[in-house]
């Protein structure tokens, strides 16, 4: 964050961000609860998700539901311009879209999931290095790996 944000805009953040995958709420189980590999199809049911939190969220009068908003369609928008659904790139993305990118990378990929097993905290801080300038902000990740995230409670990364 940078230094004119303010203690009030982190616990914006702080709070808006666990709504990101609120649109999930328009996703069928079969999908979401799915064992094995989407589909393209269902992956493109999947992608709509970020379109329907946005919706839900549409039109606040609070800043918080503002940027929760702004989270949940853009948090899977990647610094190269590869994400969904907009294809936005690097600043086009809100900061908290980009902050939130990481974090749920990071939460999505340290528990286990219907399709797969949980990484270890080092494989997934190893991935999200890797992924530092293409598929997210090269500032936020700097940013979270040097929080050593190795060390952070569970309950407090997500």
């Amino acid at each position: 964050m940078r230094s004119s944000d303010s203690p009030d805009r982190v616990d914006i953040l702080h709070r808006a961000a666990p709504l990101h995958d609120i649109g999930k709420i328009g996703i069928p189980d079969s999908i979401l609860l799915k064992p094995g590999a989407l589909t393209t199809a269902e992956f493109d049911v999947m992608k709509t998700h970020t379109l329907i939190g946005a919706r839900m969220l549409a039109n606040g009068r609070s800043e918080l539901v503002r940027v929760a908003e702004l989270i949940a369609r853009g948090h899977h928008e990647h610094w190269d311009g590869q994400g969904y659904p907009d294809g936005l790139k690097a600043d086009a993305i809100p900061l908290d879209a980009r902050i939130v990118a990481v974090a749920d990378f990071f939460d999505a990929l340290t528990h286990d999931r219907p399709y797969r097993a949980a990484w270890t905290r080092e494989d997934t801080v190893a991935a999200i290095s890797l992924r530092g300038g293409n598929h997210f902000d090269p500032d936020v990740t700097a940013a979270f790996i040097a929080l050593n995230p190795a060390t952070i409670p569970m309950a407090s990364v997500a």
